[in-house]
This record gives C-alpha cells, sequence and structure tokens, in this order.
C-alpha cells in the first residue's frame, strides 16, 4: 500500500515538473481583409508534339495571383499579416477579435468564433497605434525647456 501510495506521489511531482507555462496570448481586432499581389502563375500553352517536333509557339499565359492580406489591431500595435498557407487559406471573420502570440519568426493567431484552431501568419508589417486611447496610456513626457 505503501509503495503505491509513493508511486502516486512521483508521478504527481513529476508531471508538475513537466508542465509548461499557459501561452501567453495577446487580443486583437481583425478590421479589414484586403487582396494584394504576391505574384505571378505561368501556364505554358505547348502540347505534346510541339515539344517533340522542337516548334516554339511561344504562348504564355502569366496571371497575376492575390493573396489575402489581414489588418490586425492589438493593443499598442496595428499588424498586417498574411497566411503562410498560400494554397489552402482559411477566411477570417473580420470585426472579431482574435487571440495571438508571436513565436520566432511568425504570428500563431486563433478566432474562437471560427473553431479556435492555431494557425500560422506571417507579419507583413508593424506599425505602432497613435490613437488617443495608446496616447492616453503613455505618461507625457517634458523635455528641458519646459
Amino acid at each position: 500500500m505503501r509503495s503505491k501510495w509513493m508511486l502516486c506521489v512521483v508521478l504527481g511531482l513529476a508531471s508538475a515538473a513537466y508542465a509548461k507555462d499557459p501561452k501567453p496570448y495577446q487580443t486583437g481586432k481583425l478590421l479589414q481583409m484586403d487582396s494584394v499581389k504576391c505574384g505571378t502563375s505561368e501556364k505554358d500553352a505547348q502540347s505534346l508534339t510541339g515539344e517533340v517536333l522542337g516548334t516554339d509557339s511561344g504562348n504564355k499565359k502569366t496571371q497575376e495571383v492575390l493573396c489575402q492580406e489581414y489588418v490586425l489591431q492589438a493593443e499598442r500595435v496595428i499588424y498586417r499579416i498574411r497566411p503562410r498557407d498560400e494554397k489552402h487559406p482559411v477566411l477570417l471573420p473580420v470585426g472579431e477579435q482574435a487571440q495571438f502570440r508571436l513565436q520566432k519568426d511568425k504570428m500563431l493567431l486563433r478566432v474562437e468564433d471560427l473553431d479556435s484552431k492555431e494557425r500560422e501568419y506571417i507579419v507583413v508589417s508593424m506599425t505602432p497605434r497613435t490613437d488617443s486611447t495608446a496616447a492616453d496610456a503613455a505618461p507625457p513626457r517634458l523635455n528641458h525647456l519646459q
């Protein structure tokens, strides 16, 4: 009986030692979604016989590829982000709250109203907020002339 109790205590302490801190999420609001140019797609119009015979028809169809770019407004920063998975991007609901965290060179974002899955995004740009709520939070700085 005593050995079972000791085993439970050891397992409990081991699991507590391996427990990680909860992931620190920030919250923000998805303000808008834009379609931006992110490359071109080329299709060669050569047929099999044209390749075998060596005739060069020179027909290439180029098409502009558009990617989704979102504006995410956090407490102090406005982020412009793009989905990392360009082939199967998920359409995010604009005007909804999102939770995100930055990890190395990517942003991990989840929207609870959608499906609460974490998805990877690339941060295209970051701009500090200049609206009145962010300005009121910062203390005024006095220079030496005042």
